[in-house]
């Protein structure tokens, strides 16, 4: 097959859809397929196989910030892409954010009738979707062009649906587990001396991480020998939570350098062989869980909120914690009992790893080519028999021409 992986988001700019891009792709072109990756970015990428369209601007999103192309003109440079490479395949992610999924989803058609269009919906908002309701009309038409619709969770599927209803083929985000159970990825030295408790994310109001620090100054109060790391990207809201640390003088949190895109994804793996616990108290918008699913297979026990994305992930008490959202106290009284009680972090980490196998990338793979290749087979059936009555009927008409309808008797 040819396939190509298409994303609104700037591919310069790290994140979730576009990590999952990426590793999407190598597995598939280790299976033998050809894939290209269609995203805008304000960059040359030195990468034959990643083509970009448009220049992405920043926009506020979901309590975040997306980089997208916004050029309505767009579509042109779309269309002779498209024409020139001949998917078999077009793979949108977010089909529906302007405005690169859309002109693709414009002009796919148009230049090769035969392809197959397949959607991924990869995220959630407790509040719903302005954008789609307000242009749920509009959008429908783009909508009515996917073949097939991809959901990366339950709670993802809920969510869409109800602006769009259908069916959503349920296909998680996958992970490579080899990169976070790796013996050569050693703790960090300088962590060596307490029980640590790990944070990575943005410092965005959503990830909840104002939450977690009043809720570890409680933890630290109880037990001095505790420490709070925190991993994320640079940002004003960061500064201002290191700001606040600093002038509250609360001992044991400690922020990692950060530079624009937080440390690197090849180094992260240390901060979890270094950590205990890890926790994550986002108050909403999580679709899956991803960082979850990253300490589950580095093989840490994991404190959650109990909210949809997370619960997806997670069942209370068998493979982690999951606790009431936006609750410093209740928060920090499961991060004390797993502080005090190793024999049960172990337990509840041993647990993690069994159930993140779901999520391994040669698994996840396996059912988006299997669902290409359903869609494909479908297609393929459904044209040939549309071209069978179109020969029908046209038999018919030229049989009626010579005198001799079709069905008449003798």
């Amino acid at each position: 097959m040819k396939v190509a992986l298409v994303s609104p988001y700037d591919w310069r700019h790290p994140g979730g859809v576009n990590s999952h891009l990426g590793v999407l792709a190598r597995e598939l072109r280790g299976h033998g397929h050809q894939v290209k990756i269609l995203a805008p970015s304000n960059e040359p990428i030195d990468d034959p196989d990643v083509v970009t369209l448009g220049r992405p601007f920043p926009v506020a999103a979901s309590g975040s910030v997306a980089r997208i192309s916004l050029n309505p003109r767009l579509g042109r440079r779309v269309g002779e892409v498209l024409r020139q490479e001949q998917f078999d395949v077009v793979h949108v992610h977010e089909p529906l954010m302007p405005v690169l999924p859309i002109h693709v989803l414009r002009q796919s058609r148009a230049a090769n009738p035969d392809v197959v269009n397949v959607g991924t919906f990869h995220a959630t908002r407790d509040g719903g979707n302005r954008l789609y309701s307000y242009s749920r009309r509009l959008l429908k038409r783009w909508y009515r062009e996917i073949d097939g619709k991809i959901a990366v969770s339950p709670p993802a599927a809920q969510y869409v649906s109800r602006y769009f209803p259908g069916f959503y083929n349920i296909i998680p985000n996958g992970i490579d587990i080899e990169h976070w159970d790796d013996p050569a990825k050693t703790p960090l030295s300088e962590y060596q001396d307490a029980t640590n408790i790990l944070y990575v994310g943005r410092a965005e109001k959503r990830k909840g991480l104002g939450v977690l620090i009043r809720a570890f100054s409680i933890v630290n109060a109880r037990d001095p020998d505790t420490r709070l790391i925190v991993v994320g990207p640079d940002s004003r809201a960061r500064r201002r939570f290191e700001q606040s640390v600093s002038n509250d003088k609360r001992r044991g949190i400690v922020f990692v350098q950060a530079r624009d895109g937080g440390v690197p994804y090849d180094e992260l793996p240390r901060y979890h062989a270094s950590a205990d616990i890890f926790c994550s108290p986002a108050t909403g918008h999580e679709s899956q869980g991803y960082v979850l699913l990253e300490a589950m297979a580095a093989g840490l026990p994991v404190v959650a909120s109990n909210i949809d994305g997370y619960a997806s992930v997670i069942t209370h008490e068998v493979d982690g914690l999951l606790v009431r959202p936006k609750d410093a106290m209740v928060l920090a009284d499961a991060l004390t009992a797993l502080v005090r009680n190793p024999q049960r972090r172990a337990a509840l980490a041993v647990e993690g790893r069994q159930r993140v196998e779901e999520y391994g990338w040669p698994r996840v793979a396996q059912q988006v080519i299997s669902y290409y290749e359903r869609l494909l087979d479908t297609r393929g059936t459904v044209e040939t028999s549309r071209r069978q009555r179109l020969d029908g009927r046209l038999d018919g008409h030229l049989d009626g021409r010579r005198g001799d309808p079709v069905g008449s008797a003798e």
